[in-house]
């Protein structure tokens, strides 16, 4: 156990002695640096470049005299820190450890677990005797904004910066990986980034009309979701009753823009009934201050403001009293969300929230190794101040490096959602149609709200792809194809003609095991050569289902998340009418009906929901929990047990009435997508793909000529759900800590 000491003349209550915030660690960071600088010494910050960075995207190297601006080299404590840092966050979730629930201040984590300040200054004098300017210092010590010129990086870290062209969009980025004095090695994990390409937001626009499943639809083509819908299905309403609605809790959401309005918000919680019965929710837009730089966005023309809306909105729509925080900084070499969260978690400790949402997210394979470094001890950092970190598990079911698109890749997830300290949160799809229950749970008229949910859903893995089962026996001509895998392979989905062309990939709600966490892809964005994943929580131990694979798996929980492509798909109010920005294909007015709002699927929606259920939590119970995934999965074993929760069976459950269960446990559908071989230089590679003919198949986690479903369904944990959907009444009510408190 990590000793403590305690400030003097600071007197208990009772409720301080139940969760104490005045005992510290007496673990200090050591200094790793001891030798002389020998610049002819170096070596190479492997898994810092760029995929998109080759020969064909290349338009020349940059002008050396090209400002590089707020460049961020990510640190890393000595590995006696960092051992003493993972055990401390054990204690502080285990009730009983003397340690329990003893969160600590920015400054306390960064007095004990961040990184030797004289190392700091070592790499500081480094970067500025290479001509690099010190823009700031993490408290931490785990971050160093600098700036420069692309002639300066070339000399001082032995790489060019080029100018590329990809996908018709132009970028910069690294060609290749940096380097630097060997003397340095011990401290630094990489520089975060030395381009410009930023993390995709995990939305997706809703399904057209003429592929939506008829028997899912109402008049108007589909279900759109109400915060009444979300209320009923979910099993908010009771809690809201009970005067459980948020009040009192901060809920964060990261960005890299402002709204384009905050009038959309007012106008969604008004449509929706939210507005009279609570009145103490604000919205709030910051750019959080700090070492690192955080330049105030205002409304960034990026195509990101849709992303913001949604989770400002179902945030609300979640827990109708809390305060909303949107906080975001412009993008500089880093991700604007994770400059505002790195800023919030080490400035005034009155200033954390309680919960955070992330709904951006990048492949561990493409993400590279600084950069997956930074989110995991952000992470671990926001954690051991209380601060509990929901992340959007990706729309690109198991294969995130292809984005949603026919995967080439293989197998890989979010380096975003991989880490040990967040809560990863996948999503469901509502599979009425093929349960048979659609005219239980569904009313034929809306309430003054617009909510027509009769009570929970039959709930199946979000899967968009033609190689889904349910969305093969939806749409594919009726005794064409036999299979997913020969529809998915037939003109009918591959030709750019056909409608059924939107099936043609693999987008839904993404899980899979770590893989690619540290270490080297053999081959750029895909799990390969050196690449290795997080361990194995211990608390992701010992739940049926969960592999003993040795490594961390995602998601952890999923809610729904389609974009109508069984019926259901949520509305945002996103009045921003531009086609012009990148990536925006323009809002729509927010008037009247929420049917003819935008419509949007997306992890993105499920994760600021999630977050905001566990604000719920923390109203009910006083306390904040750091990472709930530790009670979460007590929960889960002690209601799976060994074999499964027959009575919690999404299919089956009561649909309309009481029942007992925390988790509902989906055990139907899978994350099956498309997949392509690819060819080069006349060798084709075949990556988790099943294929029977040509070069199009689906995908597999063996390779063809055998094929195994990626992950299907099955009792308890899976990588298609996680432990399943919540019903959000029993687990804030029956909230259950493992061992109690």
């Amino acid at each position: 156990m990590i000793q403590f000491r305690r400030r003097a003349g600071l007197a208990l209550t009772a409720s301080m002695m139940a969760v104490s915030a005045y005992a510290l660690p007496t673990v200090h960071p050591l200094s790793t640096i001891h030798e002389t600088i020998n610049e002819s010494n170096r070596v190479t910050l492997h898994g810092n470049t760029r995929p998109e960075a080759t020969a064909t995207n290349d338009l020349g190297a940059l002008d050396d005299a090209t400002p590089m601006p707020s460049m961020i080299l990510q640190l890393k404590p000595d590995a006696a820190t960092q051992a003493a840092l993972k055990q401390y966050i054990e204690e502080l979730h285990d009730p009983k450890s003397a340690n329990y629930h003893q969160w600590l201040t920015p400054a306390q984590f960064s007095e004990h677990f961040g990184v030797s300040q004289t190392d700091v200054a070592s790499v500081s004098a480094w970067l500025q005797a290479k001509g690099f300017t010190i823009n700031g210092v993490a408290p931490t010590g785990m971050q160093i904004e600098f700036s420069g010129t692309a002639g300066q990086v070339r000399k001082a870290f032995n790489t060019t910066i080029h100018k590329l062209s990809v996908k018709g969009e132009a970028h910069i980025a690294n060609f290749g990986d940096p380097q630097i004095p060997a003397a340095l090695a011990s401290a630094v994990e990489g520089v975060i980034s030395l381009h410009d390409f930023r993390p995709h937001a995990h939305n997706i626009k809703k399904a057209p009309a003429s592929q939506v499943h008829p028997n899912e639809t109402t008049a108007t083509g589909y279900h759109w979701m109400s915060a009444s819908d979300l209320a009923t299905i979910y099993n908010l309403t009771p809690l809201f009753q009970a005067g459980i609605t948020g009040k009192g809790q901060t809920i964060m959401v990261l960005e890299d823009t402002y709204l384009y309005s905050t009038a959309d918000f007012t106008v969604f919680r008004k449509t929706f009934g939210l507005t009279r019965p609570y009145p103490y929710a604000t919205l709030t837009q910051v750019a959080p201050s700090g070492a690192i730089t955080c330049s105030n966005p205002g409304y960034a023309a990026n195509g990101d403001d849709g992303e913001a809306a949604i989770d400002v909105e179902w945030a609300t729509a979640t827990a109708p009293n809390a305060a909303i925080v949107l906080a975001a900084c412009k993008d500089t070499s880093a991700f604007g969300g994770l400059i505002a969260l790195q800023n919030t978690l080490n400035g005034p400790a009155a200033s954390l929230p309680s919960v955070v949402s992330i709904s951006y997210g990048e492949a561990e394979a493409v993400n590279g190794a600084a950069a997956n470094a930074s989110y995991n001890t952000t992470y671990a950092q926001a954690v051991t101040e209380g601060v509990s970190i929901f992340v959007s598990s990706g729309d690109e079911l198991a294969e995130s490096a292809d984005n949603g698109g026919v995967a080439s890749h293989g197998i890989g997830i979010s380096g975003f959602a991989s880490t040990p300290y967040n809560v990863a949160v996948g999503g469901t799809d509502f599979g009425g149609t093929f349960a048979g229950d659609n005219t239980v749970t569904w009313s034929t008229t809306n309430n003054a709200t617009y909510g027509s949910a009769l009570g929970y859903m039959t709930e199946t893995p979000w899967n968009g792809s033609c190689a889904n089962a349910y969305v093969f026996a939806a749409y594919a001509p009726a005794g064409v194809y036999a299979t997913p895998a020969a529809w998915c392979a037939s003109s009918d989905v591959t030709s750019t003609a056909s409608e059924d062309n939107f099936f043609d990939g693999a987008f839904g709600g993404s899980g899979g095991p770590s893989g690619c966490a540290t270490g080297v892809p053999a081959t750029r964005s895909v799990v390969s050569g050196t690449c290795a994943g997080y361990a194995k929580p211990s608390w992701q131990t010992g739940l049926v289902g969960n592999p003993s694979d040795g490594v961390r798996d995602i998601p952890d929980v999923a809610l729904f998340a389609s974009n109508g492509i069984l019926g259901a798909v949520y509305p945002v109010c996103w009045s921003n009418p531009s086609t012009s920005d990148t990536g925006n294909t323009g809002g729509y007015s927010c008037t009247g009906d929420p049917s003819t709002w935008a419509g949007y699927g997306g992890t993105s929606i499920s994760s600021p929901i999630m977050a905001s259920i566990q604000a719920l939590v923390n109203q009910k119970t006083g306390q904040r929990w750091g990472n709930p995934n530790t009670v979460y999965y007590s929960m889960a074993a002690t209601e799976y047990g060994a074999t499964g929760s027959a009575a919690c069976n999404s299919s089956t459950v009561n649909k309309t009435g009481p029942n007992s269960c925390v988790f509902y446990d989906i055990t139907q559908g899978d994350l099956e997508g498309v997949c392509k071989s690819t060819t080069s230089k006349g060798v084709t590679t075949v990556r988790d793909c099943y294929i029977t003919t040509g070069s199009i198949g689906v995908s597999s986690t063996t390779a063809s000529p055998t094929f195994t479903s990626v992950y299907p369904t099955q009792t308890g944990w899976d990588f298609a759900t996680g432990i399943g959907s919540v019903n959000a009444y029993n687990l804030v009510m029956h909230w259950a800590p493992p061992g109690g408190i």
